[in-house]
């Protein structure tokens, strides 16, 4: 049986207090960017698992809320000591060597340069001297890529930093119909790509899977099986313990499918054949939109129960 109290990595959205105000933003941070208070932050660390492997601080921009950044981080040092990896990711923005130093100082060991594409408004413009940065601070940087491999994620060098964006492909920028992509009209529309069977996505959400971390999003408060979300959350960390919610969830037939990579047959326990989600996944042009559209009337998260389907057209 599956020990929900160790989660191999978990992705937390602890504001969407942000600098800029990308195009391609997926969850609309910006300067009025949706935040929590300390005392909710503190309700969601006494409800994390009591094992973390890597526990990944992102936004919004994280540096736009360095009070609440350094709370979190002294809180998870405190109880994880050493064996939680601490990683940051930012657009780099804000970034100074005395912000760089403190946050070596509490503990993290990674940093990711999330604003590598053109959506951002430094474009790329400000990799040079974010180089020149973490080199004088022995940060290494041969590991550019995102630490999305197992054998990678964890403590591959005592300090280490990358750079990424969004591609028309990848990530967020023509990929998810979420937020301000799809206010923008940029959200990717191809059918056949399933986002959800890829890192970040909602593959292995619950037991990992080969090569990919075990990894649990919290979009401020709202856990998810993936960095897009579904259209509810499946629990509150601010109310109830993540292993809890994550075990009344694991034999669900629906999120097991999702487990495992698969949101074309999340409907086959409630009569939703994969036939007609593809059908439908083909009319809306983008896996995420099926996936809201399944959650909104079709299966309700809250109750975990189908809604009334008598009507659905297999077709």
């Amino acid at each position: 049986m599956h020990d929900f109290n160790h989660v191999e990595s978990l992705y937390w959205v602890f504001t969407q207090l942000c600098n800029d105000k990308c195009d391609h933003c997926y969850n609309l941070s910006g300067p009025h960017g949706a935040r929590m208070t300390i005392e909710e932050c503190d309700a969601i660390l006494d409800n994390l698992p009591d094992r973390i492997d890597r526990l990944i601080l992102s936004g919004g921009e994280p540096l736009a809320e360095r009070k609440l950044l350094y709370h979190i981080l002294d809180r998870a040092r405190a109880r994880y000591g050493n064996l939680t990896q601490l990683m940051l990711q930012t657009n780099g923005d804000l970034l100074t060597g005395e912000i760089l130093d403190t946050l070596i100082e509490k503990g993290v060991t990674r940093f990711d340069v999330a604003s590598i594409d053109r959506y951002h408004k430094a474009a790329g413009a400000h990799l040079e001297k974010l180089k020149q940065l973490f080199d004088s601070r022995g940060v290494n940087g041969d590991e550019k890529e995102p630490l999305v491999r197992k054998e990678s994620y964890l403590h591959s060098y005592p300090l280490s930093w990358g750079y990424w964006g969004s591609t028309e492909d990848m990530w967020l920028g023509g990929n998810w119909a979420r937020g301000r992509a799809l206010r923008k009209n940029i959200w990717k529309r191809d059918p056949e790509h399933n986002f959800c069977a890829i890192h970040s996505g909602g593959i292995g959400f619950l037991n990992g899977s080969e090569g990919i971390p075990q990894e649990i999003s919290i979009q401020l408060w709202k856990i998810n099986p993936c960095c897009p979300g579904t259209k509810d959350p499946i629990g509150d960390a601010r109310k109830e313990k993540i292993a809890d919610i994550l075990e009344r969830i694991s034999e669900n037939p629906v999120f097991k499918k999702i487990d495992l990579g698969d949101p074309f047959s999340m409907g086959e326990s409630i009569g939703i054949p994969e036939s007609y989600a593809r059908k439908r996944c083909g009319e809306l042009g983008n896996v995420c939109l099926w996936c809201d559209e399944f959650f909104t009337k079709h299966y309700d998260i809250k109750s975990l129960s189908a809604r009334d389907t008598q009507n659905l057209n297999q077709a």
